[in-house]
């Protein structure tokens, strides 16, 4: 199996650095954790361990592996927090370090249609963001479960 050649870390890099947020899993080539529990509980990072920028930076065999583990996590969150939609995404512009954003979202969050990072449209709703944070426990298990070598 080809793998992607790619330094382990770069200094001053913040996800070469730490974990980049609360670590729920790790493999052999990539990590999640669990990021935003204050305003969007169950949001997700999946980062790649060595310190590449782009996913055409991967190997053929890598990138496979790493969307079957997006669509993995993705699944996971869509079953544990059942959100009325899922938002991936994989930018990088402020870290260059090749990970994935799994964002449940709610009709009723805070930025809700819009992008996260975009302007709020409303108040949080802490009742409900409090009744989100009681189902981090099981995807926290359900996460810590996934195998490291997901099947094709």
């Amino acid at each position: 199996m080809a793998v992607t050649a790619a330094p382990a870390a770069v200094a001053g890099c913040p996800l070469c650095d730490s974990e980049g947020g609360e670590l729920v899993w790790r493999g052999e080539r990539a990590r999640i954790i669990l990021v935003e529990h204050e305003r969007f509980p169950g949001f997700c990072r999946i980062v790649w361990n060595a310190h590449v920028a782009e996913l055409s930076d991967l190997v053929e065999t890598d990138r496979d592996w790493l969307m079957r583990l997006v669509t993995q996590v993705e699944r996971t969150v869509r079953e544990v927090m059942t959100p009325d939609k899922v938002n991936l995404a994989a930018f990088g512009n402020m870290v260059p370090h090749l990970h994935w954003h799994i964002i449940p979202r709610y009709r009723w969050d805070t930025h809700f249609p819009e992008a996260i990072w975009a302007p709020a449209q409303r108040d949080a709703d802490a009742a409900r963001i409090a009744a989100l944070a009681q189902r981090l426990p099981a995807l926290r298990r359900a996460l810590a479960a996934l195998p490291d070598g997901l099947s094709a």
